[in-house]
Formats: structure tokens, sequence, C-alpha cells
């Protein structure tokens, strides 16, 4: 099983925004840290997820579990709605990826349980300021 721990950064909201993704299990011990440009927080976390789950992918699992401190995320994709349109977009590529594997699970986890991929999103976002 793949575990995808996800988590997006902001300076400012919206502002300069970053994303970070952490992959392991199934011998997998992926970093990505990503500048994703202007945006709000909202809109980085679900970048955060379609990329997640893109990336979990292209490495061929069927089993994947996404971890996410973003509970509007989480409960989006376990509802399989979202009120915003600006969102639809977002959970509309997710649930579609998500049909490509064979068992897949999201859970919401605290800050605490979240250090990798939040460490990454703020790296993303000072990369780019330097």
């Amino acid at each position: 099983m793949l575990e995808v721990y996800i988590d997006a950064a902001s300076a400012g909201n919206p502002g300069p925004s970053g994303i970070g993704i952490f992959i392991k299990g199934e011998g997998h011990h992926i970093q990505i840290s990503e500048y994703i440009g202007q945006t709000n927080n909202h809109i980085a976390e679900f970048t955060a997820l379609v990329r997640g789950l893109e990336e979990a992918r292209k490495l061929g699992s069927n089993l994947v579990s996404v971890r996410s401190d973003s509970k509007i995320v989480v409960a989006s994709m376990e509802k399989e709605y979202v009120k915003n349109e600006e969102f639809k977009p977002f959970l509309e590529q997710a649930l579609t990826l998500v049909n490509s594997f064979d068992l897949f699970f999201i859970k919401w986890v605290p800050d605490t349980q979240n250090k990798a991929a939040d460490a990454l999103a703020r790296k993303a976002i000072q990369k780019e300021k330097n």
C-alpha cells in the first residue's frame, strides 16, 4: 500500500503557494515540493490532492491511502461533493484518478502527523522567494 501525505501552504490568502507530497510504501520514499503560484489555501490543498494521486497512479499502485490535514479536502472526497464551484474541477479530477485504484482511502490527520508534507509545502514557497 502507498501512503500519500499531502499538504499545502500559502503565504497570504491568496498568496504565493506551494504543495508538499510525501509518498512511502511499496519500496518508495518520494518527496515532492512544488511552487504553484498565487492562490488561496483551499485551492492549494486540492491541487496537492490531485498531484499526489497522479504520482500514486504513475507508481502503478492499486492500493492507496491519502492522509491530509485539510478537513475540506477529506470531507469533499468522502461525500464526493463540494459546494464551492471553484473546487469542483479539482474534486472531479481527483475522483477520476481514484477510480484507477482497486482500493482507495482518505483520512484526516492532525498537523502533528503531517509534518513531512507540511515542510515540503513551505519549502516550495521559500524556494520561489529566493
